[in-house]
C-alpha cells in the first residue's frame, strides 16, 4: 500500500528521529541550538517532543480558531510532562475555492498530508496531535497519521452556530440555494445580502453535515478523537477543556506506544463507512476513507461502501438534507448515540485512543426526533448508493438522503457539458428544464483536474425548484452540502477514456437507484466507436502541482490517491 513499506523502511534506517535521537550528544548541539533560540531550554528538550499541527488560515471560519485550539492543546502537553512544538499546515475551504479555485481543493488533501510527512520526517517527534479544519484537510491528516505511525491523536474543530430566522435556523447551504432563489426572482435583493451577512453566525465548521463535519464525524467514530469533540461548537468553552485533555493525552499514548496503525485497521473503517450512511454524510468521504485505507495498509473499496450501505438504515439528516443542523444533532447526542444505536451493526471491541473500544463511546439518544431508532429509520438503506452500468462501468454514487422527490428511476435525455462553466452559463439563462439529465464530464481527478464540485451549479437548480426534477451527472464531485439529484464520481473518467466521454445531446440515459444502475442507453458496439473517434485529449495543465497531479492521480474509485 502507498507509503506503508516506504515508513517502515525508512524507520529500520533509522532516518525518521525522535526527540531522544535527534538532541543526544554532541551532534546534538546543532538542532537544540536552534530550539533554544526560540525559546526552549535545554531540559525541555529531554521530554517527549509533540508537534501540534492545525490546518489554519484567515481566508475562512472553520480553520479560523484552530491556532487558538492549539494553544490548549500545547497547555495539555505541558500540563502532562510533554514538550509542545507547533507548527501548520494549510487550509482550503470549499466555499472560497468555487470556480477555478476548486481545481487546487482536492489536491490540497495530498498537500497537507505531505507537509507533515516532511516536517515530522525532518524534525525529531515522539507524538502529534493534528486539529483539522474543512474538507480535505481531515483526509490529509488521517493520511498522515497512517503514514508516520507516531502516536497521533486529533481534534476536531467543531460546528459553528446556526443563525436564526423566522424560527429557522440557517447554514452555508442556504446561501447556495438562496443565489437560485435571487436569480429567479423569489427573494429580493434586500433578502439575499441578509442571507449572506448572517447564515455564518460564528467561527467554525459550516453548520450542515458537508464535508467538514461529515470529515470531524468520521474522526470520532474511527476512535482517532476523543469522544464527543466532533459536535461539540467551535466557539463552546467545552471545545477548549477538550483541547487540553487531548494534549494530555498524546502524553499517555506515547507511553502506551498507541499508534494510528494499531487504530486504522479495518473493523475500524468498516464503523466509520456504517456511521457515514447513517447519517447521510457528505459523498466526498466515499473518496478519503479509501484513501486512508490505502495509507493504513488496509483495503476499502466502492463493493464494501454499497454492501454496507445496502445493509444500514439511514437514521439522521442533517442540512441541506433535512431542517436539522449539527447544532441539533450535539444536542441530540452526536456521534456517540448514533454508534449506540448502531451497536448491533458494529464492531464494539474497535480500538481507540483513549486505550479503550470503541463501546465507551456509545452516549444515549436525547431526541428521537434528530436521531431515529433502527426500527424506524428515516429509509431503509444508507444515505449513499453506488450505482455501476454502461456509463459507468467502475462506479458512480448519489446521495439519496439528499433526493426528496425524485423517482428511484428515470429515463431522460442527455446535455452534455465539458466543464461547470458551461452547465453552469446553461442554468443562468434558464434552458434547463425538468426532465432533463445535464452531463458534466473532463471534471474528473485528472481531467479537471482535481474534481471540482458542482455544488454552485446544483444549489441554484435547488433553489430554482428544479433540484428534484433535473438531474446531474458528472465525473466530478459535490459538496456536502448539495441535495437533489445529483450523481457524481462517474469512472472511468472522460479524461481517461470512460463511457461519460461518449454521452451525446439527445442520447438516453437509465437512472435506476433501487437496482443501483447508470447506462446509456446506446449500444455497447456505438459507444466504442464512439470513443475510438475521440481524439486524444491533452492534460489540462502540465506545470506545477497540478501538472503532477494530472500525470499520477488515481480513479475516484481507488480514492483519488497519488500513484507512480
Amino acid at each position: 500500500m502507498p507509503g506503508t513499506e516506504r515508513y517502515e523502511r525508512l524507520k529500520m534506517d533509522k532516518k525518521i528521529r525522535n526527540s531522544a535521537a535527534l538532541f543526544a550528544g554532541i551532534t546534538g548541539a546543532y538542532p537544540r541550538a536552534m530550539f533554544k533560540a526560540v525559546g526552549y531550554h535545554r531540559d525541555e528538550l529531554k521530554k517527549p517532543v509533540v508537534g501540534v499541527v492545525s490546518s489554519w488560515s484567515e481566508m475562512h471560519p472553520g480553520s479560523y480558531l484552530n491556532k487558538e485550539l492549539a494553544q490548549f492543546v500545547k497547555a495539555g502537553v505541558w500540563a502532562a510532562g510533554g514538550t509542545p512544538v507547533e507548527f501548520h499546515t494549510i487550509a482550503i475551504c470549499d466555499a472560497v475555492a468555487q470556480g477555478s479555485g476548486m481545481h487546487y481543493v482536492l489536491p490540497g488533501r495530498e498537500i497537507v498530508a505531505a507537509e507533515i510527512e516532511l516536517t515530522v520526517g525532518a524534525g525529531g517527534f515522539d507524538g502529534l496531535v493534528l486539529i483539522p479544519s474543512c474538507d480535505k484537510s481531515p483526509a490529509g491528516m488521517l493520511m498522515a497519521a497512517a503514514r508516520l505511525n507516531l502516536p497521533t491523536i486529533l481534534l476536531p474543530p467543531g460546528p459553528m452556530l446556526s443563525h436564526f430566522q423566522d424560527g429557522e435556523q440557517r447554514v452555508m447551504c442556504d446561501i447556495k440555494e438562496a443565489m437560485g432563489a435571487f436569480k429567479d426572482k423569489r427573494i429580493d435583493a434586500a433578502r439575499f445580502e441578509a442571507i449572506e451577512d448572517d447564515t455564518c453566525a460564528t467561527a467554525g465548521v459550516c453548520g450542515m453535515m458537508g464535508t467538514g463535519n461529515t470529515m470531524g464525524c468520521l474522526i470520532e467514530a474511527l476512535g482517532m478523537s476523543l469522544p464527543g469533540t466532533a459536535t461539540t461548537p467551535a466557539v463552546y468553552a467545552a471545545k477548549k477543556r477538550q483541547a487540553k485533555r487531548t494534549g494530555e493525552r498524546i502524553l499517555d499514548m506515547i507511553r502506551e506506544d498507541l499508534r494510528p496503525r494499531s487504530i486504522l485497521k479495518r473493523e475500524n473503517l468498516l464503523n466509520a463507512v456504517r456511521f457515514l450512511m447513517a447519517v447521510g454524510g457528505s459523498t466526498n468521504a466515499v473518496l478519503h476513507l479509501p484513501a486512508i485505507a490505502a495509507e493504513a495498509g488496509c483495503s476499502l473499496t466502492l463493493a464494501d461502501i454499497d454492501a454496507i450501505s445496502s445493509a444500514t438504515p439511514c437514521i439522521a439528516k442533517f442540512k441541506p438534507s433535512s431542517r436539522y443542523t449539527l447544532w441539533d444533532f450535539y444536542e441530540a447526542g452526536g456521534v456517540g448515540a448514533v454508534l449506540g444505536e448502531l451497536a448491533g451493526l458494529i464492531e464494539k471491541g474497535a480500538p481507540t485512543v483513549t486505550g479503550g473500544p470503541i463501546a465507551d463511546y456509545f452516549t444515549a439518544v436525547k431526541d428521537r426526533e434528530v436521531i431515529r431508532p433502527l426500527e424506524d429509520p428515516l429509509q431503509p438503506q444508507g444515505g449513499i448508493v453506488i450505482l455501476r452500468g454502461s456509463l459507468a462501468p467502475d462506479g458512480a454514487l448519489v446521495k439519496v438522503s439528499g433526493i426528496r422527490g425524485a423517482k428511484p428511476r428515470h429515463v431522460g435525455t442527455a446535455k452534455t457539458f465539458d466543464s461547470e462553466e458551461e452547465v453552469l452559463e446553461q442554468i443562468m439563462t434558464k434552458t434547463v428544464r425538468p426532465g432533463d439529465i445535464l452531463v458534466i464530464r473532463y471534471e474528473g481527478p485528472s481531467g479537471g483536474p482535481g474534481m471540482r464540485e458542482m455544488s454552485i451549479p446544483a444549489g441554484i437548480l435547488t433553489g430554482m425548484g428544479l433540484g428534484d426534477s433535473v438531474a446531474m451527472i458528472t465525473d466530478g464531485r459535490y459538496s456536502g452540502a448539495t441535495r437533489g439529484f445529483c450523481i457524481g464520481h462517474v469512472t472511468p473518467e472522460a479524461q481517461a477514456g470512460g463511457p461519460i466521454a461518449a454521452v451525446r445531446d439527445g442520447d438516453s440515459i437509465e437512472i435506476d437507484i433501487v437496482n443501483k444502475k447508470l447506462n446509456l442507453l446506446v449500444p455497447a458496439e456505438e459507444i466504442a466507436a464512439r470513443l475510438k473517434a475521440l481524439p486524444r485529449r491533452p492534460a489540462p495543465i502540465d506545470r506545477g502541482f497540478l501538472g503532477l497531479y494530472c500525470r499520477h492521480v488515481s480513479q475516484a474509485d481507488r480514492g483519488a490517491l497519488l500513484e507512480g
